[in-house]
């Protein structure tokens, strides 16, 4: 108990942290907002003098006007969503509403999750053949490598729209043209994780396997893979997120009318934030529960295997 405690607490700390810094920035960012909105209602008076309205703004007129700072956490479009509002919104979004409503952060969540599955799959399927051939094949390290690491400096936003507008032009919709652009995110850190356990073996280790003979495959079979589970459930937990990111990017210039990166449009568009900030929060939450499941898998796996996990 006393180790678990030890672990959760720099979280928390850090969790509690960001959530201080938040509270306090609500104030500066929406204090001009909730004056603007008080004084059309009728509860502060505008100044007449130059000096004045300059002060009519921001922190000076928080300190001024004190009781303007409750009001600065409950603004219905603020610059920045109290952390409260948030999370009434991610309640009403998760629990309040059917999860077939388009309206529900749990049917958006399911479309944005089906495509970074299958992205995910895709994308760990590639980056560990390439690892293998890497490992295996003197002109696919001198030559795949390379181009795996260019692959990741095109920046995905660009590239995003390209792919979607040319598989739509051969006719493919829906989830594939979203997982494509998950799996291009996830297969790299699955290609470098795979590749670095795959050559984990150390040279006594693989003189033994000489000394008794053994061949490419069985030396994989027996030795490299076993010797690389730890590195790839590593790169899966990178890549799992790395597949949600590039599922919501795709979403976003595309129009779609559902998913996380879709409510998060329909918060900007129509000046809603909250909106926004509750399926980023719920992105957010989602990634880390693949990730947990992923930790779960791993766990159990290397018990398995003998192996104690980091």
């Amino acid at each position: 108990m006393g180790v678990r405690v030890k672990s959760v607490l720099p979280v928390l700390t850090v969790i509690l942290a960001v959530v201080l810094i938040w509270i306090i920035a609500v104030v500066p960012m929406n204090m001009h907002l909730t004056a603007d909105q008080a004084q059309r209602d009728g509860l502060i008076v505008a100044p007449d003098t130059p000096k004045a309205r300059q002060d009519f703004s921001g922190t000076r007129l928080a300190f001024k006007n004190p009781h303007l700072i409750s009001l600065t956490y409950v603004g219905k479009r603020p610059n920045l969503p109290s952390p409260h509002q948030v999370a009434v919104e991610m309640y009403k979004t998760v629990f309040g509403k059917k999860i077939t409503s388009k309206r529900s952060l749990v049917y958006h969540g399911w479309v944005t999750l089906a495509p970074t599955l299958l992205g995910f799959v895709m994308g760990t399927l590639l980056g560990i053949m390439l690892a293998v051939g890497i490992v295996y094949s003197r002109v696919m390290d001198k030559s795949v490598m390379p181009w795996a690491i260019v692959s990741q400096t095109i920046p995905i936003l660009a590239l995003a729209p390209m792919i979607i507008v040319v598989l739509g032009a051969a006719g493919i919709h829906g989830v594939l043209p979203k997982s494509i652009i998950a799996a291009y995110l996830s297969f790299f850190p699955v290609v470098v994780g795979m590749v670095k356990g795959l050559r984990s073996p150390d040279a006594m280790q693989l003189d033994l396997l000489r000394t008794y003979n053994t061949n490419n495959s069985q030396g994989f079979w027996k030795l490299r893979l076993p010797s690389s589970t730890p590195y790839l459930f590593a790169s899966l937990k990178i890549g799992i997120s790395a597949s949600l990111i590039g599922t919501i990017v795709a979403e976003l210039p595309t129009g779609a009318k559902a998913g996380f990166g879709a409510r998060m449009l329909v918060g900007d568009q129509y000046g809603q934030p909250i909106l926004s900030w509750a399926a980023l929060f719920a992105a957010a939450i989602t990634a880390a529960t693949l990730v947990g499941i992923i930790a779960l898998i791993e766990r159990g796996t290397l018990r398995q295997m003998g192996m104690k996990s980091a």
